[in-house]
């Protein structure tokens, strides 16, 4: 059975106007989950609870299937990374190598030859203070700073902010082989859909506070397609609409031409043809359609419901 890096039982958060949950998350040991949501859906707060620089009102956080309501003990700690979204002032005034220094004595797995690999690859001015670099450059170093530090738990808050593509494509393959590398799981959240389909093995997905499900991303292609059909007239489009009432969308493209969306069109597409209409093509809707569909509450098949199956 798997082990579950981090449970989420029935938590919830005041935040200003709104709160935030109740939530209900198990995130599988050595994996790297993408938690996607617009601004303001409630996912850096989900990361300071896990990092305990906030607490939930009600519900109980477990990490690595253990409750510590009354603080991380120091050598669970040591065993998580996060690389914020804002880089913090307080390192400001060193270079890498001294604030990697001083990172190294709170992380006893840190790896300085790892570190030293990164900097290399990553082509991170080693003397240039980290308040005086670019925000790519400090983000690099944060990023090789967490990988350095070897952790059980990764927390990454919008990783690729500032990088420019050349960074970013490493960026991409440097946490894929870490993955290959160790056990570790990680969390990331981002806005950048080309990350989520690169490098996730599951998506949560949040909404106005709250947790709208997990699901394999695999499970996830293929799910809806768009379809193109001839149609006569209004009345006939009217007809397949109701014949195919799990459909989205209907609408003219032009003349003759009809287009909607449906899930699973392979084991559709029959019962359409036996209604005498034909069709022109289809295209798989792109991941970042699919997540939009999902926020509007056409739900994939949830990784709870395969669970429950």
């Amino acid at each position: 059975m798997v082990q579950q890096a981090i449970e989420l039982r029935n938590v919830s958060k005041k935040r200003h106007k709104r709160t935030v949950g109740p939530l209900n998350l198990s995130l599988p040991q050595g994996y790297i989950t993408a938690l996607v949501g617009q601004n303001g859906s409630g996912k850096s707060t989900l990361l300071h609870m896990l990092l305990q620089l906030s607490f939930p009102e009600k519900g109980e956080i477990r990490w690595f299937e253990q409750p510590h309501a009354g603080g991380l003990p120091l050598a669970l700690r040591q065993g998580i990374a996060y690389v914020p979204e804002t880089s913090q002032a307080e390192e400001n005034y060193w270079t890498a190598e001294e604030a990697a220094d001083f990172r190294r004595q709170w992380y006893p797995s840190w790896d300085q030859k790892y570190f030293e690999e990164l900097v290399r690859k990553f082509e991170i001015p080693q003397d240039a203070r980290l308040g005086k670099m670019s925000k790519g450059e400090r983000r690099k170093f944060e990023i090789a700073a967490a990988l350095a530090a070897r952790p059980r738990l990764l927390l990454l808050d919008e990783p690729s902010s500032g990088l420019d593509p050349f960074a970013w494509k490493i960026m991409i393959e440097t946490l894929r082989k870490f993955m290959d590398d160790t056990d570790a799981t990680v969390l990331i959240c981002t806005h950048i859909v080309e990350e989520v389909r690169r490098l996730a093995d599951y998506i949560v997905l949040m909404h106005q506070g709250q947790l709208l499900g997990m699901a394999e991303k695999d499970s996830l292609f293929g799910l809806w397609n768009e379809v193109w059909v001839n149609t006569a007239d209004e009345e006939e489009l009217q007809e397949l609409a109701a014949e195919l009432p799990e459909a989205l969308h209907f609408g003219w493209e032009q003349p003759g031409v009809a287009s909607f969306i449906i899930r699973e069109f392979s084991r559709n597409e029959k019962r359409i043809l036996d209604l005498g209409v034909k069709v022109i093509k289809s295209r798989a809707l792109e991941l970042d359609e699919i997540l939009s569909l999902w926020t509007q509450g056409h739900r994939p098949v949830l990784l709870d419901q395969k669970r429950g199956d």
